[in-house]
């Protein structure tokens, strides 16, 4: 019987010990927003939860109060801005944001550190399940290319999506990877604790945020 109890004590702190290693993370903003990407063993809350803080502090930083924020052209401002290092995360990122990111750095599989061309760690299983889930047929091959031969990095296959950057708004696997490789990941060589965090509190109604439509649309080139 002693030797029961020993090994449920031994068990029970073994279990609460592997719970406090995990993320505390608990305040969630867009829990009852769709979800992001559909993949398994991640932490889709929290990415869900990335993403959503993420276009939330982009629409409302691009769009600098004139009228209704649009999502596309923040898109394609961040992906610009990021890819040729032009990026100002402190001016962008709320603090919800940072304390988003705080939570996502304790998700071991999804960042690199000896990865010296971006944090993200593109054999992740976000990587895996983002790289053969992205609609666009060129942009998914390229991606595979690219991580396959070990040649990924945001230099190399931003380009490829800066004349994309709407199929975000239709394509959250794109999203979910501009979000992570072209603004959380650039994140890690920010010191935040002198940051001015202290942003105007004024959330993007999501509802609101409409696309302009593609003059192309409906015409063969």
């Amino acid at each position: 019987m002693k030797l029961k109890i020993t090994t449920l004590t031994f068990l029970l702190v073994i279990t609460l010990f592997s719970c406090n290693q995990g993320s505390q993370f608990s305040d969630f903003k867009y829990a009852d927003k769709p979800a992001t990407i559909t993949c398994e063993g991640v932490n889709l809350k929290l990415l869900n939860e990335a993403r959503y803080s993420f276009e939330d502090d982009i629409a409302k930083h691009y769009n600098k109060g004139n009228g209704t924020p649009r999502l596309d052209q923040a898109y394609s401002q961040i992906i610009r801005n990021s890819i040729y290092g032009r990026l100002k995360i402190e001016d962008i990122a709320s603090k919800h944001t940072v304390a988003v990111f705080e939570a996502l750095k304790k998700e071991e599989d999804l960042w690199d550190a000896n990865n010296t061309k971006s944090h993200l760690n593109y054999k992740s299983k976000v990587l895996n399940c983002i790289s053969s889930s992205i609609k666009d047929a060129s942009l998914k091959t390229t991606l595979n290319a690219l991580i396959s031969t070990n040649s990924m990095a945001p230099k190399l296959f931003g380009p490829a999506i800066v004349n994309k950057s709407r199929n975000a708004l239709s394509d959250k696997n794109l999203a979910m990877y501009i979000t992570l490789d072209l603004f959380y990941a650039k994140m890690f060589d920010i010191d935040f604790s002198k940051v001015n965090l202290e942003k105007p509190e004024k959330k993007v109604d999501f509802n609101a945020v409409q696309p302009v439509a593609d003059p192309h649309a409906g015409h063969n080139h």
